[in-house]
């Protein structure tokens, strides 16, 4: 049984484990040993959540990519869709009948 101090039970001071605290190799003198302990646990947490963030960089990446298939197609149906160059070459073919018309000698 834990002891009941004046803290009382689990949650008391001497109940606390230093291995939970943050340390910053830069400041700390550590050992190599303990700096290829940190290693090893940090690369053991990386691989443990990597199929995790593998699977949600694939979805984010798929979505990117889905949006700009969708931008890009309706870009092509957009353009394909205006008529206004259209009217302008109408317009443009009427002009150019209409000045060689003008400037044409009308025969006698």
């Amino acid at each position: 049984m834990a002891a009941a101090g004046p803290g009382g039970g689990l949650g008391s001071e001497a109940g606390k484990a230093p291995a939970a605290q943050r340390i910053d190799p830069a400041r700390e003198k550590l050992t190599p040993a303990q700096l290829h302990f940190m290693r090893q646990v940090e690369l053991a947490q990386w691989q443990k959540t990597l199929p995790q963030r593998r699977g949600r960089n694939i979805l984010t990446g798929l979505s990117i990519g889905a949006l700009v298939v969708a931008i890009y197609g309706y870009t092509f149906y957009s353009v394909a869709q205006e008529r206004f160059l259209d009217d302008l070459e109408d317009k443009a073919k009427a002009a150019r009948v209409k000045a060689l018309e003008t400037t044409a000698p009308k025969p006698q």
